[in-house]
């Protein structure tokens, strides 16, 4: 991320409002073009283009969407597309967890604030010790938000072909942009490489036996590796605090 986005709960919160904006527009610039990319393909398929935009609306999720469409695509009824695009999102769970935390309120706000948990947001937020900041959070996926939305009602409409979309590489923008998620990782150890790295030989490696989505799924194993070593002591009590450029005066946490 951006050198000056605070990965502190200290920072006001103003700055973590404006770092979560920055977040989501350089993360939903990406998505913006593989949203053009499925609204596209379900034109091909033919969806209306209000179908389309309802779809992004209310599922946001690109590895659902596309599981969605392809399923459709195949032959695959209703019932069986619906259930593909459940399982790809079935990762959420552990994260909506995870953050569970930072969320406020009863339970029908707290399942509001948790429709904001997508993976990019969700990555940006971590602030380290199981600790997220509910302003970037929420701040990245609002950004996103309207540009998937935009994005699909752009491709829907124009309809390029799927072949043109390819040609122009936007079939991979996906993972690119999760690779820059991985790389910027400062100050990352080597529990994290290790993970990282066991993970993209594992997905690689069934990729040869399974579908991708199978495959992925199968490569989060990798992350038990992180059970292999008991948290630093440093990180129990909420971990050394990274200073930024956008620190402030009187901001500093007392100790």
């Amino acid at each position: 991320m951006p050198d000056e986005l605070p990965l502190h709960e200290d920072a006001l919160p103003r700055q973590r409002l404006r770092a979560g904006l920055r977040v989501g527009f350089a993360l939903g610039s990406a998505s913006f073009l593989l949203a053009v990319s499925f609204g596209a393909i379900t034109q091909s398929q033919g969806w209306a283009v209000a179908g389309a935009v309802l779809c992004s609306m209310a599922v946001f999720s690109a590895s659902a969407q596309f599981a969605l469409v392809s399923a459709l695509g195949t032959g695959g009824g209703v019932a069986s597309a619906v259930v593909a695009a459940a399982l790809v999102n079935a990762r959420f769970l552990p994260m909506g967890v995870a953050v569970s935390g930072a969320l406020r309120g009863g339970r029908l706000r707290r399942a509001a604030e948790a429709q904001a948990v997508v993976d990019g947001s969700w990555a940006a937020a971590h602030l380290g010790g199981g600790r997220f900041d509910r302003r970037v959070l929420f701040a990245a996926s609002a950004v996103q938000w309207v540009l998937w939305v935009a994005g699909t009602a752009l491709g829907a409409v124009l309809a390029p072909s799927p072949h043109l979309l390819t040609s122009l590489g936007l079939d991979v923008v996906a993972p690119a942009m999760f690779m820059f998620l991985l790389l910027d990782a400062p100050g990352a150890g080597r529990l994290y490489w290790t993970t990282a790295l066991l993970g993209g030989a594992m997905a690689a490696g069934l990729s040869f036996f399974l579908p991708a989505g199978p495959a992925l799924i199968g490569a989060a194993c990798a992350s038990l590796a992180a059970l292999t070593r008991p948290l630093p002591q440093s990180e129990h009590r909420g971990g050394p605090r990274r200073r930024h450029t956008s620190d402030q005066p009187g901001t500093e946490p007392t100790q």
